[in-house]
């Protein structure tokens, strides 16, 4: 079988393009041959036998991640459609393309965000918030036509497939695969501090996430560290531009928060912490959650939080408000305080992340483009 994906990146470090690796990994692994019209395949994955890359960088004189992804839609569009590239099936990722598609894997819905009390324009009016405005409504638009183009639809999380059944998405064109996790690669172990200049002997708590976006809610994070003594906080995430570390300053913090840039090397830096906190106000599904339990990570987060449903009372706390400053608070304090409970939270975090590995995710994945693919002979018969 010749399958087809459409995402704009194919790598280890981007959250929707380590899931689309992880479905050519598997459709190699089954003997298909597999193209990837991407704006960028990492170089492991490309050149793997079986592969074709179908690589269409963004034009650079294009300023706005909003025009690129157009740019990218028309493009793959095209190619698509050549003759040379005739797929047996093919997976999109919400708006990548023009193209129908036989699988659309939706990691995020535009329309739940647009309708946030936390996005952008609603919490400030200037010359961003109105960017992120054009760009939430056009999306809003792009992917209904988008899922409208594609056969089945893919929810990430049980939060998603809510979601696309409030834009009116038929329930009987939705499953739930939720994401997977490299057990391997995350995994429990000696902590190396010293690698990303955090100090010793003192608790630390991981949040890591895209800081540009007001949605992943480091601030409340960080009020709630001023309630916890001694807690130390590592961010992983570029911080230029961002006010994160002015707030840290403003709130008597800033030399218990250390922020480490955008960082490759996660597994280890989940290895030198004690908990994740991720109270984000809107995550479709964390991948960051899995990967944290997988390190042997109790986990804190917020209902808000795709992927929350699985953090049961033995592995983390779900916090019903993700701007309950004293509720992270008083969760991250019960947490660290209590040894016997950390320790239990710990292994049982562990061992139900392997429960979610990225093999059998992608396996669900492939079935279902197996199945899209003798429909189309069918039809074509």
């Amino acid at each position: 079988m010749r399958l087809g994906i459409v995402v704009t990146k194919v790598g280890l470090n981007d959250g929707q393009g380590r899931v689309n690796r992880e479905i050519a990994a598997e459709a190699l692994r089954q003997g298909h041959e597999v193209l990837l019209f991407s704006e960028e395949v990492d170089e492991e994955m490309a050149q793997r036998p079986g592969v074709k890359p179908v690589v269409s960088p963004p034009p650079s004189w294009l300023p706005s991640r909003m025009l690129r992804d157009q740019a990218f839609a028309l493009r793959a569009y095209r190619q698509v459609k050549r003759p040379e590239n005739r797929c047996d099936a093919l997976l999109t990722n919400g708006f990548t393309t023009w193209a129908h598609s036989d699988v659309n894997a939706v990691h995020f819905v535009h329309d739940s965000w647009w309708n946030s009390a936390w996005h952008p324009w609603r919490v400030k009016r200037d010359a961003r918030s109105f960017y992120a405005l054009t760009y939430s409504r056009l999306n809003v638009q792009l992917e209904k036509d988008a899922f409208r183009r594609s056969r089945r639809l893919v929810a990430i999380s049980e939060r998603v497939k809510q979601e696309l059944l409030h834009i009116g998405v038929p329930e009987e064109r939705i499953c739930t695969i939720l994401n997977g996790v490299d057990a391997e690669e995350f995994h429990p172990g000696p902590p190396e501090r010293a690698r990303f200049g955090l100090p010793e002997g003192v608790k630390i708590a991981l949040f890591a996430g895209d800081l540009r976006s007001p949605r992943k809610n480091l601030d409340t994070l960080l009020q709630a560290a001023v309630h916890v003594p001694d807690l130390h906080v590592a961010v992983a995430g570029r911080e230029g531009g961002t006010p994160y570390p002015g707030l840290a300053l403003k709130l008597g913090i800033a030399e218990r928060v250390h922020f480490l840039g955008f960082q490759k090397a996660m597994p280890v830096l989940m290895r030198s912490v004690d908990i994740l906190a991720f109270p984000s106000r809107y995550e479709p599904c964390g991948l960051v959650l899995l990967e944290a339990m997988a390190s042997g990570l109790p986990v804190i987060t917020a209902r808000s939080t795709g992927g929350a449903d699985f953090i049961t009372p033995d592995v983390g706390i779900v916090l019903e408000d993700s701007e309950d400053v004293a509720g992270l608070a008083a969760a991250i304090q019960s947490v660290l305080a209590d040894a016997g409970r950390y320790a239990a939270m710990s292994h049982h975090a562990a061992e139900a992340a392997k429960r979610h590995s990225w093999q059998a995710m992608a396996g669900q994945y492939i079935d279902l483009l197996r199945e899209a693919a003798e429909q189309r002979r069918l039809e074509h018969a």
